[in-house]
């Protein structure tokens, strides 16, 4: 079985989400990927966040009844700093040895990886798929191999389609009192209105 994860704060989740994890499902031929909201990304503890039962609905809204996508909330569940490497080997031990995992990261996140717990044991994990976004370019897979080995051979570029799109636009725009139909699906535009997310004030 193929897995993929795509993890994220998901504040909101939008159409670029979507369209890249469909785009690396076909590309890979994947089975499934998980929407995986982060609980408390360690890399992110300057901003604070949406509490995570918004985030978590606004995911299950925006992939509705997909079969090939599906919600994860083991992140949310777990107290304390979202570490990948830690919520890698929780799906290695569900999954089970013969399930080849995919966790799909940005290619901004990657050029970061030295920097996240274990990395070296992440990458016995998993494939780390790379892609591409907006303003950033695809790191020195050399200087990345020589501050986490192994790395090259554990990675995958999939060209997904770059998508103009990101959440903290979309709150801005909320802030402001701006449209953000078509930049999120239907039903988690409506619940972003219901619940006043993003609201000034």
């Amino acid at each position: 079985m193929k897995v993929g994860i795509m993890g994220g704060t998901f504040d909101p989740i939008h159409s670029g989400h979507l369209i890249v994890a469909e785009e690396v499902r076909e590309a890979l031929g994947l089975g499934e990927v998980l929407f995986m909201p982060c609980g408390q990304p360690w890399l992110k503890l300057e901003r604070p966040i949406t509490p995570a039962v918004h985030r978590v609905e606004m995911v299950r809204l925006a992939i509705g009844a997909a079969p090939q996508f599906k919600l994860s909330e083991v992140e949310v569940k777990r107290s304390g700093p979202s570490y990948s490497v830690d919520t890698m080997m929780g799906f290695r031990e569900q999954f089970g040895d013969g399930a080849e995992l995919f966790f799909i990261v940005g290619c901004d996140a990657l050029a970061n990886l030295a920097r996240w717990k274990e990395p070296q044991r992440l990458i016995q994990l998993c494939k780390l798929v790379a892609v591409p976004r907006l303003n950033f370019n695809s790191p020195d897979l050399k200087a990345l191999e020589r501050s986490v080995p192994g790395v090259s051979q554990q990675l995958i570029y999939v060209a997904a389609p770059i998508i103009d799109i990101s959440s903290s636009r979309i709150r801005e725009r909320v802030r402001k009192g701006l449209s953000i139909r078509y930049l999120v699906p239907e039903k988690v535009e409506e619940y972003i209105r219901r619940q006043k997310l993003y609201a000034a004030g």
